[in-house]
């Protein structure tokens, strides 16, 4: 079985679109700042956004480990069980970070913006998704998944400013 990272680094299309509007982009993978999970697990950066936040692979394995979120402002979030999960969500609801309630009908006022700048988002969405191997589920279930990811997350999945191991301000309470 092929991993999703080589599914994503041979699939032009979903590389496109994972970058915008997903703000996703695996050669984005350097983290600003000296980091550590308060556990002691390893921290493996694979990716980043346009705003200089990172996406981290957390303890040992492979793409089914943690996903944990650190934006350049000091804030982070646990967003997704594995790579497949951090996909679903930000093909589903590129516009996460944007969402404060989490509810559907939020969601849909923000998917608005996006839509009015590219129409053809719901087909270029399916086409990634299928290039990738992924069914995507609806917004509700997505969101209600990100909230209960982030907020279940545990003291493991804390991250720290290593220098002077001070935490992160949570990105979802």
């Amino acid at each position: 079985m092929r991993s999703l990272i080589a599914a994503l680094r041979a699939d032009d299309e979903a590389a496109r679109f994972l970058s915008w509007p997903g703000d996703f982009e695996l050669d984005r993978a350097d983290h600003v700042e000296e980091v550590r999970l308060a556990s002691g697990a390893e921290l493996e950066a694979f990716g980043g956004d346009g705003a200089g936040g990172t996406f981290f692979f957390c303890g040992d394995g492979g793409e089914e480990r943690p996903v944990l979120y650190a934006d350049s402002e000091g804030g982070a979030a646990l967003v997704a069980i594995g790579l497949a999960e951090l996909l679903r969500l930000l093909l589903t609801v590129p516009w996460w970070r944007d969402c404060q309630d989490f509810t559907v009908s939020e969601s849909r006022e923000l998917a608005q913006e996006y839509l009015e700048d590219m129409p053809d988002l719901p087909q270029r969405r399916e086409r990634a998704a299928a290039a990738l191997g992924l069914v995507l589920p609806g917004e509700a279930e997505v969101l209600a998944r990100l909230q209960q990811v982030a907020r279940g997350a545990g003291d493991d999945y804390v991250l720290l400013y290593a220098p002077e191991n001070e935490p992160y301000t949570p990105l979802i309470i």
